[in-house]
């Protein structure tokens, strides 16, 4: 049977199953009237809409905040497709792991219960994200209605923000000694999973893997370096450390470049014209390695890298002025409508992608907004999170009125799709470093 769940605010949720409506109430819901723009308003959106009961994040929600998730056995059948791709659960780990920086961040601020929290909740999500499956180190993209039904593959780019996020709460103040021990088990376990296959990524089967941190691409090479740096961190360990030394020289690709030329180079497109959205989970990384790095010399690489990021990042800033709110156009939430009939079984990673390519050609015909949204609004708002990223002050310097204009711009009440997220993360950063003259 069908449920579907529905935001009424930060507290509460309702489940509808055969037209029977029920809400689930933590705490009293009395709140002042939201504000429509600022990154005030993004964090008053994502929460009220876009986070499930796991503490996990939801792709796109209706704007009353109803959202149809994939049922236990569309999940497990590779309904619409294997690879969870366009429908309401695709990029949880991901999503989540990123918005952790605008939760650590926000509590470092305020030191509010509330903000604590939610961070909280967000750890908790991503460590139940790598709890529901029977395959070590597999991170799930999402849960269906039952809490525990996902998709069987994942991705590097659900992984490594999955890494990140959980970094990021370990090396907070928030994290008690009980919860750094758990998120340490949880990242061993999942290191070792990854390791032993290659640096790929675990998938159920039939699938078995589904992209890695191999290579010596900028899709790679941080990401790598960051899980090992980051695992002498967390693990007090030297022989992470010697693996990270070690890997900072090893050449390879058609350049026989090292990991840390990669790096410092930096951000690099190659399978689209852009693609902020997801090289920013690199990015995020690189910042990672450059916050842990003690030797001054590979640290300026990676303060190199990450400069460098920002400026191509940057290029895309201005694409925010394109969006059109009063466009007719409709962000249409019923991803069953378009891609179900497109539905056959798949067997390999490559018919999953081959199908899930049809059906979004098929979703975007009745959901055209979608592409405004992703062209817009995601491009522009992980762009500004990289920029804010680079921690050469001059950049932020160069880029804060636009940045600040960029968060007022939309009406986020409006938008369907959750990835104007990366605006609060990115406007908490710009706060901390180029402070709003009074």
């Amino acid at each position: 049977m069908k449920a579907t769940w529905i935001r009424r605010s930060d507290c509460c949720w309702a489940v509808a199953v055969a037209g029977m409506l029920v809400w689930t109430c933590g705490v009293a819901c009395g709140q002042s009237a939201p504000t429509t723009t600022g990154p005030e308003a993004v964090h008053d959106e994502i929460w009220r809409r876009f986070i499930d009961r796991h503490g996990v994040m939801i792709d796109f929600t209706a704007l009353d905040g109803t959202v149809d998730l994939p049922t236990p056995e569309e999940c497990r059948a590779g309904k619409p497709n294997a690879l969870g791709w366009y429908q309401p659960i695709e990029n949880g780990a991901m999503f989540g792991g990123m918005y952790m920086d605008a939760a650590v961040l926000r509590w470092e601020r305020s030191r509010d219960a509330a903000d604590a929290a939610k961070a909280r909740r967000l750890m908790e999500g991503l460590l139940t994200l790598n709890s529901v499956s029977d395959v070590k180190g597999f991170v799930a993209r999402g849960m269906s209605t039952d809490g525990t039904s996902h998709y069987p593959m994942g991705s590097n780019d659900q992984t490594s923000p999955w890494f990140y996020g959980l970094w990021r709460y370990w090396g907070s103040q928030l994290a008690t000694p009980e919860e750094k021990d758990r998120i340490r088990k949880h990242l061993v376990h999942t290191t070792d999973a990854i390791i032993a296959l290659g640096w790929r990524m675990p998938a159920e089967q039939p699938f078995g893997t589904r992209g890695g941190f191999g290579g010596h691409g900028f899709d790679a090479s941080p990401r790598r370096l960051f899980v090992m740096k980051m695992m002498h961190a967390v693990t007090g360990d030297a022989s992470w450390n010697s693996m990270y030394r070690e890997a900072l020289g090893e050449r390879g690709g058609a350049d026989q470049v090292s990991h840390l030329d990669v790096c410092e180079k930096g951000m690099v497109f190659h399978y689209a014209r852009t693609h902020n959205w997801t090289s920013c989970t690199a990015v995020a990384a690189l910042r990672g390695l450059w916050e842990m790095e003690d030797d001054p010399a590979v640290k300026a690489a990676f303060g190199r890298g990450l400069t460098a990021s920002a400026r191509l990042a940057a290029e895309s800033l201005p694409d925010f002025r394109q969006f059109d709110a009063a466009d007719p156009r409709p962000f249409d939430t019923d991803w069953r409508r378009a891609m179900m009939p497109l539905w056959k079984p798949q067997a390999t990673e490559q018919e999953a992608q081959a199908l899930a390519d049809t059906q979004l050609r098929a979703f975007m015909k009745i959901s055209p907004r979608r592409h405004l949204e992703t062209a817009f609004i995601r491009e522009p708002a992980s762009a500004a999170w990289i920029i804010t990223l680079c921690p050469e002050e001059a950049i932020l310097r160069e880029h804060a009125a636009e940045i600040r204009e960029l968060a007022d711009h939309f009406d986020y009440r409006r938008l369907s799709y959750a990835t104007f997220f990366w605006i609060e993360p990115a406007c908490l950063r710009l706060e901390l470093a180029v402070p709003v003259e009074h």
